[in-house]
């Protein structure tokens, strides 16, 4: 049998499922403020696990994903144990922002420092007594203000183990990225605890095509993991990992119009969107710079130049992994 496992000061036996707050500062109106973590602590032993959600307050995709996760029936048979914490910026979500009252970005803040700013304090608090217990991390994102991205997983895929994650997934597209100094995967990493980055969706919307494989996705990776039992389903179409991307910036200012779609397929030199002066006296056509995979997209209609349009990512064979994310996209789009 497992061992007992302590955070923030309370002992969990194993075979258990309990809910913890953790204190974090409370407001200048002394209100107390806690992040709630909820913890299945399995009988036998086995990988440790943190799945994370709304370390930026206005992303509520993951929110949603760990609430269905965590009514699953396979869990009351999990091998080791699974530390979920839906609202990590507590802060933000409240606020429906980003940021946290010092507006500073909880996710360029970590490790953090129990000295620091709040942030810094809240970064801190999530490092010793979340992170420090885990083997594992899975941290839940959506695309930034005004953006969308497709369902894709970012992590160092040079690492085999890490690698194997992300194939388990589930998604089409995964992305080979450095750690970003300042992010909770980097400040996990270096912890020697591998961590995914899941993005999908947009801030402040719930997104079913997201949501639905982020809650198949962490299944999976359980399952690669030994935490719960192997699936009987077909083997999955292994997915497609860009080595690079980068963005389409806006070559002037004016009311945006995008002609492509997310997941869409583009060609360099390939007309992908318009730009025009409100005043319909000018209209500037915008460029695919290279060929790949829309992954990312701006929502916005008004732009100013340099803002990014189009976030595009290279693979050997785009047609292939084009296709591959159109049959994603048809299985989980809504009923």
């Amino acid at each position: 049998m497992t061992a007992d496992l302590v955070i923030g000061g309370e002992s969990i036996t194993p075979g258990t499922r309990v809910t913890i707050d953790l204190p974090v500062p409370q407001l200048y109106t002394h209100t107390p403020m806690t992040m709630r973590v909820q913890v299945v602590h399995g009988r036998r032993p086995g990988p440790r696990l943190f799945v994370s959600a709304a370390v930026h307050g206005d992303e509520l995709n993951g929110i949603e994903i760990i609430r269905r996760l965590l009514q699953l029936p396979a869990l009351k048979v999990v091998r080791g144990t699974l530390i979920a914490i839906p609202i990590v910026n507590v802060y933000g979500f409240l606020q429906q922002s980003r940021y946290l009252p010092d507006r500073r970005d909880l996710n360029r803040s970590f490790p953090g420092s129990g000295r620091g700013s709040l942030t810094a304090k809240v970064a801190d608090r999530f490092m010793s007594a979340i992170v420090a217990n885990c083997t594992h991390g899975i941290d839940l994102h959506t695309a930034a203000n005004q953006r969308d991205n497709l369902p894709q997983v970012r992590g160092d895929l040079d690492d085999p183990e890490t690698l194997a994650m992300a194939r388990s997934f589930g998604v089409p597209v995964l992305l080979n990225g450095a750690n970003r100094e300042g992010t909770l995967r980097a400040a996990a990493t270096a912890m020697g605890i591998r961590t995914l980055l899941y993005e999908a969706g947009e801030p402040l919307r719930f997104n079913e095509a997201a949501i639905r494989p982020g809650v198949q996705g962490i299944l999976n990776v359980m399952r690669t993991l030994g935490m719960l039992a192997p699936s009987q389903r077909r083997a999955r179409t292994d997915p497609f990992v860009a080595r690079s991307s980068s963005w389409v910036r806006a070559p002037e200012s004016g009311m945006f119009r995008s002609a492509t779609l997310l997941g869409a397929r583009v060609e360099q030199g390939e007309p992908i969107g318009h730009i025009a002066d409100p005043f319909g006296d000018k209209e500037t056509t915008v460029i695919a710079a290279q060929s790949g995979l829309v992954i990312g997209r701006t929502q916005l209609p008004i732009v100013h130049q340099g803002d990014a349009l189009f976030h595009v990512a290279r693979f050997e064979d785009v047609g292939e992994v084009a296709q591959h994310v159109e049959d994603f996209q048809a299985a989980h789009e809504d009923v």
